[in-house]
């Protein structure tokens, strides 16, 4: 049941990442020299992928959030290798709103925004682990109108913006038709992607497949009770070590630093009570370009800008470097950064001889939902000049 779920997070998880320009063809094509004036529009700093996991949390509902909370770093790990164009790594960026839930206000629509896009990894998966279910009315049409109107989607059109929505009630229920969320949909180029939580036929005649059609999204159906046997290897349990190791160079900083480096440990322990597998999937995330966390983490942030380490005050420092020079905290700084790298460069290499592991000895079947949804992302972000390597 916990594997059922995963396949539903992969749906939802995919559409996190973005990039800094060069994703549009039409951007390589145009090369022509323009002459720069305060009135020339410049291309933004950053594209993304941004994807809004649309989860029914009506009763029923328990195995399809125990697979979006594994998948989710399935997905992250995915676009850890997704470039834009040549050179660009893209950003990623989650949101997450849950629908269908009796204990939500019925003049929302039983609606809800659990996050904004967010990247931050550690906050997605705590919110994730918040959702419990409860019977209630699904009304996919108007998640998903409230979605595209809450969210702040930009106006890039280099940006690939997804939409991934689960559920088992037929897609049409609710006043708002989904016909007129999928126009909207599409004025914001943003794709929809429907996950039927039953029968690929029943989904079919309840609308879902109708759904994602009229976006030019993919229709998926899932069992989202079963059970997705994951496979164990023999370097999963060094992983496991090395992430303990890992979460010791972080250092916390300000008002909001302990606090965070508390959820850290605590979405390690959520996952490890998922399944030992899903721990060793979310160090390999943690071991990734996409795990920043610059607003509490001191080595993420000097990276960023050093001259932060002259503006905090020596109460904003954790106590080991309380009362230490700005030369000795430097020091410090920099032999974490080199511990980090060097445990992080460890699990990508065991991680490389674990998928090949993985795919000597596992079946066809295995992960079937994970890999029809992993295509159907690369298919779409394909058509913005997404590559993997």
């Amino acid at each position: 049941m916990k594997y059922m779920n995963y396949l539903l997070g992969s749906a939802l998880l995919l559409s996190i990442t973005g990039t800094s320009y060069g994703c549009n063809l039409e951007a390589k094509n145009n090369e022509k020299t323009t002459l720069v004036t305060p009135y020339t529009k410049t291309k933004p700093a950053n594209q993304y992928v941004k994807i809004a996991l649309l989860l029914d949390t009506s009763n029923s509902m328990d195995g399809l959030i125990n697979q979006a909370k594994a998948q989710l770093w399935d997905i992250v790990n995915e676009f850890t290798h997704a470039k834009c164009g040549t050179n660009v790594r893209p950003s990623l960026q989650i949101a997450l709103y849950e629908y269908g839930n009796d204990n939500l206000s019925s003049q929302e629509g039983y609606i809800r925004q659990v996050l904004g896009f967010s990247d931050d990894l550690d906050e997605i998966s705590e919110k994730l682990f918040s959702l419990t279910t409860n019977g209630g009315e699904e009304y996919c049409g108007q998640v998903i109108h409230t979605s595209l109107k809450q969210l702040d989607w930009g106006k890039n059109a280099d940006d690939l913006k997804m939409i991934f929505i689960a559920g088992n009630e037929p897609f049409t229920q609710g006043k708002l038709d989904f016909r007129d969320a999928a126009t909207n949909a599409k004025e914001k180029d943003v794709i929809v992607n429907t996950i039927f939580c039953g029968n690929y036929e029943q989904g079919i005649s309840t609308m879902w497949k109708k759904g994602a059609m009229l976006t030019g999204g993919e229709y998926m159906a899932i069992d989202h009770n079963r059970q997705v046997v994951h496979i164990e290897t023999p370097y999963d349990n060094v992983i496991i070590r090395l992430n303990s190791k890992l979460n010791n160079t972080y250092v916390s900083y300000g008002s909001m630093g302990r606090q965070k480096k508390e959820l850290q440990s605590m979405q390690d322990a959520n996952a490890a009570e998922l399944e030992e597998v899903v721990v060793v999937k979310r160090a390999v995330s943690k071991s990734s370009r996409l795990y920043k966390n610059s607003q509490w983490d001191l080595v993420d942030a000097a990276e960023e800008d050093e001259s932060v380490i002259s503006e905090l005050k020596d109460q904003d420092l954790p106590q080991e470097l309380q009362g230490k020079s700005k030369s000795e905290i430097k020091a410090y700084i920099k032999e974490k950064k080199k511990e980090r790298e060097q445990i992080q460069k460890q699990i990508q290499e065991l991680n490389a001889k674990r998928e090949a592991y993985i795919a000597e000895h596992q079946k066809e079947e295995t992960g079937e939902l994970e890999n029809a949804m992993l295509s159907a992302i690369k298919t779409q972000a394909s058509k913005k000049n997404f590559t993997w390597d």
